[in-house]
């Protein structure tokens, strides 16, 4: 019975982190592109279009990967469950970061920016790379490649699991790329490879959740 509520949960947390990272990720590059009001590219400022857009399926996301990294950790084998507990960990501190960076973005300054009363916020204004906000953020993310390459060393290694280990690897291997962009905006590229690696990480862990008795 547990075995089927760790499979069933850990099923749903992870297409739900899929889906919220693709949506994501579409919404991103409609950002870049300048179809959501703003001057285009990865340096500019969202519109409050662009916030509701962008953030809230990264709100969400937060809670999905939470739940799904809970997911692998009680189904993680006993000589491991401290990596796996480790990777909770970093994924708890991940959701609180950027939550709060949404939620805030969302229910306080989307509305000012709409309404063209953004006087005085300044301080929190999500501008990339020349924000307080957007140093949280980047850090919340690089909490997030650690819980990921913490949990690809705590599936066991068999066949069934191959890929799913390589995807969250490689999404902890972009620990650099999201840590350092601040010094070097020029890293957004390198970390850009989450829009993939990470989304495919979540579509392994829902297949493994499948093979669960």
């Amino acid at each position: 019975m547990a075995g089927s509520l760790v499979s069933r949960v850990g099923q749903a947390a992870s297409a739900a982190a899929a889906a919220c990272s693709i949506v994501y990720v579409v919404g991103q590059l409609l950002e870049w592109l300048g179809l959501l009001g703003s001057s285009g590219g990865p340096n500019a400022s969202s519109t409050a279009l662009g916030i509701a857009i962008l953030l809230l399926p990264s709100l969400l996301l937060g809670s999905a990967n939470l739940v799904m990294m809970a997911a692998l950790h009680e189904a993680a084998p006993q000589p491991v469950r401290v990596i796996s507990l480790s990777a909770l960990g970093f994924a708890i501190a991940y959701a609180v970061l950027t939550g709060l960076v949404y939620f805030v973005q969302l229910t306080f300054v989307a509305p000012r920016i709409a309404s063209g009363a953004s006087e005085g916020i300044e301080i929190l204004l999500f501008v990339p790379y020349r924000s307080f906000l957007f140093a949280v953020d980047l850090f919340g993310y690089s909490l997030m490649c650690l819980s990921a390459l913490f949990v690809a060393f705590a599936l066991p290694q068999t066949p069934a699991t191959f890929w799913a280990r390589r995807c969250f690897q490689l999404t902890g291997a972009l620990f650099p790329a999201l840590a350092l962009q601040m010094y070097f905006p020029w890293l957004i590229w390198i970390g850009a490879i989450w829009a993939i690696s990470y989304p495919l990480a979540c579509i392994q862990s829902y297949r493994l959740f499948g093979q669960l008795d």
